[in-house]
């Protein structure tokens, strides 16, 4: 990799999505060097981890990993890693198990959420079936338990944790809000769960298992899980505007299958004729697509939605969560471990624009 400015974090830009002012500057060209590295030796020690020696599984396990993926948990540990001893062998371990918990979720949500695509390939349940598809998730899952065994009581609590809030997100998502919650508030605490809780444990292990000092870890936690929740928010919003070509998604998979977005969710607490008609449109829009019909049914009213003013207020929200997670970083360093924590959110939230 060169210094000079065009290439500044352009592999690790490139992998994510965001621009290269993520890694701005000499120092931060430097970090990027090293995150790189880092991120070299948990993908060739992710290759190793998938294998598997049945010819089925190994096929499975492998399946989503070689469609590709950001890697931006692993990225995540290895930068906060940064403000410790950086890339040590207990941060790649557990960079390693975070992405392998990542993607055993990944089988499941798909599983439960009926979704025909991922990262522009077919299901693994289309391909082999729900119960291999949920299996393989398993095995995913026991190979992360694996990793973070070899370090520790820590390390087993983190993932087991971390663990118990994807399951609960998942769980609460599935089974909805009872009648005394409050839709918004519910939908948030699933996205903190299903989304967040992994972020947070990424940031929050590369500067635990670094020897980073302790008054940087709850401020990591809380800025993973908050960066988590505005991933999510954002993702409501590009999915209503889609390219399955860019995403390996229909847009509108989620509401077309049921499962609420904050839009939708939005959209449910406007008392204007207009928006009252068209939450009753999209409801049942998916109770027919529930019935057999053809997901396309919805497309006039998911443009519609798009284009409503709740969209816009998703957008609004996910960038309000974007800053209280930039202001968790205060407690940092200054230097450009923290300047591209800071520029990663933004990022973020601008990827929508």
């Amino acid at each position: 990799m060169t210094s000079s400015p065009a290439a500044t974090g352009s592999r690790l830009a490139s992998r994510l999505g965001f621009s290269d002012r993520v890694f701005v500057g000499p120092a931060a060209r430097k970090l990027a060097r090293e995150i790189e590295a880092g991120l070299d030796l948990v993908e060739a020690g992710l290759v190793e981890d998938l294998h598997v020696a049945d010819s089925v599984a190994d096929a499975a396990t492998r399946y989503l990993y070689d469609a590709g993926g950001k890697r931006v948990r692993p990225v995540l540990a290895l930068l906060t890693a940064q403000l410790g001893e950086g890339n040590v062998p207990a941060v790649i371990d557990i960079a390693k198990a975070l992405e392998l918990t990542h993607l055993g979720s990944l089988y499941h949500d798909d599983v439960m959420d009926g979704a025909d695509r991922r990262r522009g390939v077919p299901a693994a349940h289309a391909v082999w079936g729900n119960n291999v598809a949920i299996l393989t998730g398993d095995i995913l899952f026991s190979r992360a338990s694996q990793l973070m065994s070899h370090h520790g009581d820590q390390a087993i609590r983190l993932q087991a944790d971390t663990f118990e809030r994807l399951v609960l997100g998942q769980m609460h998502e599935t089974v909805g809000p009872k009648e005394s919650d409050d839709p918004i508030a519910f939908y948030i605490q699933v996205l903190a769960d299903k989304t967040g809780s992994l972020i947070a444990a990424a940031t929050q292990a590369g500067a635990i298992f670094s020897g980073a000092s302790d008054a940087y870890h709850e401020p990591l936690r809380v800025y993973g899980e908050k960066v988590g929740v505005a991933f999510q928010l954002l993702d409501d919003v590009i999915d209503l505007s889609a390219s399955p070509e860019d995403t390996g998604k229909v847009p509108g998979t989620d509401l077309r299958a049921g499962v609420p977005t904050m839009p939708s969710l939005l959209l449910g607490a406007e008392t204007d004729e207009a928006s009252v008609a068209l939450a009753a449109e999209i409801a049942d829009g998916v109770e027919r697509i529930a019935a057999g019909e053809d997901p396309a049914i919805l497309d006039d009213a998911l443009a519609r939605l798009r284009d409503h003013a709740v969209t816009q207020k998703t957008l609004d929200l996910a960038r309000q969560w974007t800053q209280e997670a930039i202001a968790e970083l205060t407690v940092l360093p200054k230097g450009p471990v923290r300047e591209a924590l800071t520029r990663f959110a933004e990022s973020l939230a601008d990827r929508s624009s």
